[in-house]
């Protein structure tokens, strides 16, 4: 393991063993070093690494800072690297969407308010006949969105949000477009709707399910070698 990895999970098994803990400031960097057994200089190499992925807080002038350690937060970084991927690797972001977004969709069938049903309706009657690319990429980000928020799981909606960011969207619609398939998924998400509305889980499940599944199977038409 190379000497900046060491020095990475030492300050890992710091906070998971809780002699740091979230908002705590680091020691000086000498005396952290000293107790660590690391050169100063991997130390600080592992502190900007920690740094990039929101696990270590670095204020200049006042000292280094365990982050809240928020599912959010801590998922940034992957939202930042999905709207970096290549496009042949779109579907494999997809696979994973339809294995976590259906259970999601289900856990919200039971918690989701009235209120949020209606926003998500009035979001879908929102679009007109025609909606630019623009409009499709924030109309169906903020539908899921607003699904897998209310399923009341922080991490599996901080996760999900960084997989499918506007980036991403934006990509999958483009292929979509192609397919003229907007009517299609709009009648899905209607689909989803009702089932939510009627406290539904397994149908919820199941429409989600076929949807993702649906965007998946249109994408590879898509593809240029069929792939």
């Amino acid at each position: 393991m190379a000497v900046t990895d060491q020095a990475i999970e030492r300050i890992k098994d710091m906070i998971v063993s809780g002699a740091l803990r979230p908002g705590d400031r680091l020691p000086k960097e000498s005396e952290l070093a000293a107790e660590l057994g690391l050169s100063r200089n991997s130390l600080r190499e592992a502190v900007r690494a920690l740094s990039l992925i929101r696990i270590l807080d670095v204020r200049q002038g006042d000292g280094t800072y365990v982050t809240s350690l928020d599912p959010q937060l801590l998922l940034e970084a992957v939202g930042f690297v999905v709207d970096l991927h290549r496009d042949d690797t779109e579907l494999e972001f997809l696979a994973v969407r339809r294995i976590l977004e259906p259970a999601a969709t289900a856990l919200a069938a039971s918690r989701i308010s009235t209120a949020e049903l209606d926003a998500l309706s009035t979001g879908l009657d929102g679009l007109g006949p025609a909606p630019s690319l623009e409009e499709l990429v924030a109309a169906d980000l903020e539908f899921h969105r607003g699904i897998v928020r209310a399923s009341g799981n922080a991490v599996l909606c901080s996760l999900l949000d960084g997989l499918s960011g506007p980036a991403t969207r934006a990509r999958i619609w483009r292929g979509l477009t192609r397919e003229d398939a907007v009517g299609r998924t709009l009648h899905e998400h209607r689909a989803i709707l009702a089932a939510l509305r009627n406290r539904d889980a397994a149908v919820a499940q199941c429409w989600a399910t076929v949807h993702i599944a649906g965007v998946e199977q249109c994408l590879r038409r898509a593809a240029p070698d069929g792939a």
